[in-house]
């Protein structure tokens, strides 16, 4: 059950990325916590697969530029 969890957990982390892909490399962070749970977006920060900029409006998600 526990191996189940994970590849559904890996699947949402691996759609979120995709998702920004085709986005245009970045989306405004509000937009997402709708969509993806928190642990989904702070997993692909730990990995360094994205990383949050700050605009002085708001923050976005983006394609980290060593991926």
């Amino acid at each position: 059950m526990a191996k189940e969890a994970n590849n559904t957990f890996d699947r949402r982390a691996n759609h979120l990325l995709r998702s920004i892909q085709l986005s245009g490399g970045c989306v405004p962070l509000h937009r997402l916590q709708f969509q993806f749970s928190d642990s989904v977006i702070q997993t692909l920060l730990d990995k360094k697969l994205v990383q949050v900029q700050n605009t002085g409006g708001g923050f976005l998600l983006e394609i980290a530029e060593d991926f």
